[in-house]
């Protein structure tokens, strides 16, 4: 089989691919049908009053391990809907600037990675404000005041952890993938400056997912080809902050 990445021998064992043009990188997260419905009609993540600004929420810039967390989106109602966040590099450079090295589990997400959303677990956040109807400008206006008040008096620091690579038929790699973990701090500099713009990808996860079970053989170059697999390629990054996220000692 055809693969897009070198061997696991000669791919470095901590480092950043990610689908990026000169201006822009994409990074990725899962949330519920109502939360990505209002996020991507509006362009703002936090548009659905049911976007939780007092946690921490991670990204990452590898779509096989977006697939792999969300499986294919088909996992978890809490991650039903994938959606690519694209932001500026240097947005992004500013995030690993922050950056504070966790070490959580080997396997399927970072420590403190919070559970999917589920509408049990937030209650009162939805009872702090009356709900306005979606996209409305008063909806918004209190969804960024919300979210601001959240961060009053949190902890800034970034969370990096590194953990195995997948493929995007899922399986797991010797080599690391790095997810970012955003603290309600930033929760407003995140949701109103550094997200450029907002788009569903979950039919090409799905869509991907159709592909592998009906033709199996299908080769990795082939799946980019169709649009179903992004052309990651190392991000490159200077060698201070390689030694900050322990890619380089």
């Amino acid at each position: 089989m055809t693969a897009t990445l070198p061997a696991d021998s000669a791919m470095p064992y901590r480092q950043i691919r990610a689908y990026y043009d000169d201006e822009t990188i994409t990074v990725y997260q899962a949330y519920n049908r109502a939360i990505a419905n209002a996020a991507v009609k509006e362009q703002k993540l936090y548009a659905s009053p049911l976007f939780k600004p007092t946690r921490m929420t991670w990204i990452k810039p590898s779509w096989a391990w977006m697939l792999y967390r969300a499986g294919y989106s088909y996992k978890d109602p809490g991650q039903e809907r994938i959606l690519a966040l694209r932001m500026r590099h240097d947005d992004f450079l500013g995030l690993l600037k922050r950056a504070v090295l966790t070490f959580g589990h080997s396997g399927g997400k970072a420590e403190s990675e919070p559970e999917p959303y589920t509408p049990q677990a937030a209650p009162r956040e939805r009872d702090e404000t009356t709900p306005q109807p979606p996209g409305s400008d008063k909806e918004t206006k209190v969804g960024s005041r919300k979210h601001r008040d959240a961060a009053a008096g949190k902890s800034p620091d970034v969370k990096v952890q590194w953990d195995p690579e997948r493929t995007v038929r899922l399986e797991k790699l010797e080599y690391r993938s790095i997810q970012i973990g955003i603290p309600a701090a930033l929760s407003p500099e995140w949701t109103e400056k550094w997200i450029v713009s907002i788009e569903d990808v979950t039919d090409r996860a799905k869509e991907l997912k159709r592909v592998l079970d009906e033709e199996p053989d299908v080769s990795d170059v082939e799946l980019v080809k169709r649009g179903l697999v992004p052309a990651e390629r190392p991000f490159e990054i200077s060698e201070d902050l390689q030694k900050l996220l322990k890619m380089i000692v």
